[in-house]
């Protein structure tokens, strides 16, 4: 069975197609500036090189309908006709409290989606409108939908409440939803199998740390706590967002400077963050090069980041008791030793000892590192994330039936034989270039 998976934002359109049967990605792209002048495709099949081209794509129809003739293309595309895809799944970023966990698409599901999408109206508009064109160009295919807010939907009232007024809770659904749902799925099912345990065993904190960032306190496998709250904005400095800020700024830089909220609501996730501190930078690259050549701006920027993740993994392993492992994930997490030695610095009192070596040998995005100390109590682990993968499995599981919440099934990368062979393959030419690396990868 191939299967397409299919992340629709509000200007582009990320892509995969998986083969089920030989557990292998055929191909990956992605279409950005979608309703703009002009659209551009960057699409890569297994074998082939890579082919870029621009072309306009008023809506996302005409993008989905540009993805599907890219994908049957003799030179470029991978597979021979669209008749062999046969699901198609979604990521949709919120699904507020109506869905706890993935599903096959209906009028229904179509209907309550819209119904919440007041609560990510620069998200979920885009997953909807790629769900629609992807109906269209493929009637009869089943489409599913993957909910970035479904895994947190364990979390306890005293996680996901604000002290607010609870009608607000009530009959405006104001609490924490929480985001990054399937890379936490992901990375909290590997962890447990580097630690050797059931799901339902390990306490992990994992720190999704990329453009757009948060971290999530696992208890028994579940979540438990999460930093992003009823929208992305809350919880850690990012690229453009401030996450935690006092509250009452708002209305004050909205009087001082005669603001209207559509305004300051901009400021907040656009114009704020790294890039609010810098004026300049938004990429952790451009900080981290800007920090080594003495920049103030970028040096502040890279120690408030640090140390507002410090703040939470503190705070976390006070709130789940035993922490059996630290989690490292995203681009920025899988990347930068020196961003991941700075939120550990000072943690080892805590149990939380980083070896320095392990951590500058762990550069790759093919392979899970371990980076602790040989004697530290709590492991600290790189694993890279692959949501396309949950997305697959959840939508293959959907149209066979087989389908439940997390905690009663089971996806492939649960097991310990488990191996991404395209990882498998590139990490071959990782360990080439960096010969240290090999040192630090877990072998099961």
């Amino acid at each position: 069975m191939v299967i397409l998976t299919l992340n629709c934002g509000s200007s582009s359109a990320k892509y995969q197609v998986y083969d089920w049967d030989k557990q292998e990605v055929l191909g990956v792209g992605l279409i950005e500036r979608i309703t703009q002048p002009m659209s551009n495709i960057e699409h890569k099949s297994k074998g082939k090189d890579e082919f870029v081209a621009e072309k306009a794509c008023p809506t996302h129809k005409e993008a989905i309908e540009w993805i599907m003739e890219t994908l049957v293309d003799e030179k470029i595309g991978c597979i021979t006709d669209l008749s062999d895809v046969k699901a198609v799944g979604h990521r949709i970023v919120h699904g507020g409290e109506k869905f706890t966990k993935s599903a096959i698409v209906d009028d229904q599901v179509l209907a309550d989606l819209e119904a919440v999408s007041p609560l990510a109206p620069l998200h979920n508009p885009g997953g909807i409108t790629g769900i629609r064109a992807a109906q269209e160009v493929l009637p009869q295919v089943p489409q599913a939908i993957i909910l970035d807010t479904a895994w947190h939907q364990t979390m306890p009232a005293s996680s996901y409440m604000y002290a607010l007024p609870y009608d607000w809770y009530e009959n405006f659904n104001v609490r924490r939803y929480g985001f990054h749902g399937s890379s936490y799925v992901y990375t909290s099912k590997r962890a447990a199998v580097l630690l050797g345990k059931e799901a339902k065993d390990t306490n992990v904190i994992i720190c999704h740390i990329g453009n757009g960032s948060s971290m999530c306190a696992v208890k028994d496998g579940c979540c438990y706590d999460t930093t992003m709250g009823m929208t992305p904005l809350e919880g850690l400095i990012m690229g453009t967002r401030c996450g935690d800020i006092d509250p009452a700024i708002v209305p004050y830089m909205m009087e001082k400077k005669g603001l209207s909220a559509q305004e300051i609501d901009t400021v907040m996730n656009k114009k704020s963050g790294i890039l609010g501190i810098t004026e300049k930078f938004i990429d952790r690259r451009d900080v981290y090069k800007g920090y080594n050549e003495g920049d103030e701006r970028s040096k502040l920027a890279l120690e408030m980041e640090a140390y507002r993740v410090k703040k939470y993994i503190g705070s976390y392993m006070a709130a789940i008791g035993r922490t059996d492992a630290i989690v490292f994930t995203a681009g920025v997490g899988e990347m930068n030793p020196v961003y991941r030695a700075e939120m550990l610095s000072g943690l080892e009192s805590l149990g939380i000892k980083l070896d320095p070596e392990k951590n500058s040998a762990s550069i790759t995005r093919n392979a899970e590192t371990c980076i602790s100390a040989d004697d530290s109590p709590i492991k600290v682990f790189v694993i890279p994330t692959d949501e396309e993968l949950v997305m697959t499995e959840d939508t293959y599981a959907l149209v066979e039936g087989t389908y439940d919440v997390h905690t009663n099934f089971t996806y492939t990368f649960q097991h310990r034989e488990y191996v991404n062979k395209a990882r498998a393959e590139a990490l071959e030419g990782n360990i080439a270039k960096n010969p240290a690396l090999a040192k630090v990868v877990v072998k099961l």
